[in-house]
This record gives structure tokens, C-alpha cells and sequence, in this order.
């Protein structure tokens, strides 16, 4: 039955969502029922991507991209695919009426990490919009339900969140991203000498994007606002982390937040979403 492969076509994609990230996995659950296997097979195919250039290290990345980008393009066309990640975002795309040019924005951003570069600003930019901004805007498409009103109003704070939780990612990572990648994303910065100031501005234009967010966060829809704050406030806490940390800290260690404190995070913005504080 075709229906049981799509069952579990989505399976895959959670299961995806709950070895890679605990965080996202935590803020889905908060989501309505309805919205989360959505969200898992967004979050499935653009994991699964993101692995090609971030890990498979000692393989042709260049074909392996290649070939995921064109069996993402025969999924959606087709309306099926053997790889049931892909299986399952088509799934989405279809019945959210996900925008193919976002797809192809995303997948542009995974080409550029092909090569190990420094990032002008403009390329930085470009950058983010395809790997954070536009992913956040397949997940507006869930979270709107098809209220194109509600998804125009909030286009914009949806690609701020992105932004955020991009940046954040390339701080928590500069150690990883330059030592074994190559790669620096911040554009004018020398990470071998990565200064106060320098981390600095970074972190204004973070929280800048934050307050953005948090703005369209209040906003959204009762059924996926829980989980979209929890996922904001995992976030914010690990940026305010780093931001207490000497630039010197971000290239010898990975900052993290320990599961125990997810925990605790969660308990508090469940709490504060349910007195209505958000």
C-alpha cells in the first residue's frame, strides 16, 4: 500500500529530526499535531542536504549534491521518490504549496558551501537567505495553513528567525567551520584574529534580528506558536551564552547548552506561553 510507505516515509524524516537535533525536536512536539510531520520532513530534507557538503568528507560531494538535487526536483515533479525523505517533503510541498523557488534558493546555498572561501558580505547575505531565510518560509507555508494574508504579514519576521538561528549556528561552529571546513562566513573578519569587537558587532546584528523575530513569534497562529517560542528561546539562551563567553573561547570549544538545560528552558517558555506572556 502506497499509504504505508508514506507512513513511513515520514518516520524516517522524524527519526532524522531526533538524532540530529534535539532542540527542533523539543519544539515540534509543542506544535499541534497536525503541523508536526510536516515539519519533520522539512527539516529531513534539509538535514539530509546540509550532510552532503558539512560530512561526507572523503566522497564526491559535488555528485552526491547533484544527485539529491535532482531527485528532489524528480520527487516533487512525480510526486514520489525511493528515498523517503524525499518522499515526504514532496509530500509537504504539495500540500502546503511550498514555492519550488524557495527550494531552489536553498539548494543554491548548499552548491556555495561546495567550496571553502571566505564570505564577502554580499555572499554572506546570499548565503543566509538560502540556507536559514527561505527555510523558514517552507515552515511559515505549514504554520499559515494555506491563510495567504497571515504568511505575507509574516514573511518577514519568519526570515528574520532564520537569520538568527543561522548566525547563532555560525558563531556556536567558528571553531569547526575554519579548522575543518575551511570556511569563514563572516564577512571582513579574520578568524585567526577573531577580537572582542569583532564578535561584537556580530552579536548586534543577532540580537537585532532576535527582537525582529520575536515580534512575528506573537503573532503566529495558537497552533504552532508554542513551538516556534520554545525553538526562539533555545536559541536566544545559547546566544546569550556565547555573547558571555571572550572571542577567544569560540575557537577552542563548541558552546553548547546541556539537555538537562533544554529541560529547563522548555518548562519555562511552556509556562510563560501558557500565562500568555508571549
Amino acid at each position: 500500500m502506497k499509504s504505508l510507505y508514506d507512513d513511513v516515509s515520514v518516520m524516517c524524516s522524524k527519526l532524522t529530526t531526533r538524532a540530529y537535533s534535539t532542540s527542533f525536536t523539543l519544539g515540534i512536539y509543542f506544535l499541534h499535531n497536525r503541523l508536526r510531520n510536516p515539519i519533520y520532513s522539512i527539516y529531513g530534507f534539509v538535514r539530509f542536504a546540509d550532510e552532503i557538503v558539512d560530512s561526507f568528507h572523503g566522497y564526491n560531494k559535488k555528485y552526491l549534491l547533484e544527485k539529491f538535487k535532482s531527485d528532489t526536483y524528480d520527487a516533487i515533479e512525480n510526486r514520489i521518490s525511493l528515498n523517503p525523505v524525499l518522499n515526504s517533503f514532496q509530500h509537504v510541498v504539495y500540500q502546503y504549496n511550498i514555492d519550488v523557488a524557495l527550494i531552489d534558493t536553498f539548494l543554491l546555498s548548499m552548491e556555495m558551501d561546495l567550496e571553502k572561501k571566505n564570505y564577502s558580505k554580499e555572499k554572506y547575505e546570499q548565503y543566509i537567505l538560502g540556507s536559514a531565510e527561505v527555510v523558514g518560509l517552507m515552515c511559515l507555508h505549514v504554520f499559515t495553513e494555506g491563510n495567504k494574508n497571515i504568511y505575507k504579514e509574516l514573511e518577514p519576521f519568519a526570515m528574520k528567525l532564520g537569520s538568527a538561528f543561522q548566525k547563532v549556528n555560525f558563531l556556536r561552529d567558528i571553531k569547526a567551520d575554519y579548522q575543518t571546513l575551511e570556511r569563514t562566513y563572516f564577512p571582513n573578519i579574520d578568524i585567526r584574529k577573531f577580537t572582542t569587537q569583532a564578535k561584537k558587532e556580530i552579536e548586534s546584528e543577532i540580537e537585532n534580528d532576535f527582537k525582529q523575530a520575536l515580534a512575528g513569534i506573537k503573532k503566529l497562529p495558537p497552533s504552532s506558536k508554542g513551538g516556534v517560542y520554545l525553538a526562539y528561546v533555545y536559541y536566544k539562551s545559547l546566544f546569550n551564552k556565547i555573547k558571555s563567553l571572550p572571542a577567544e573561547r569560540m575557537l577552542t570549544e563548541r558552546i553548547r547548552i546541556s539537555n538537562g538545560g533544554k529541560l529547563r528552558l522548555m518548562v519555562n517558555s511552556m509556562f510563560q506561553y501558557k500565562m500568555n506572556l508571549v
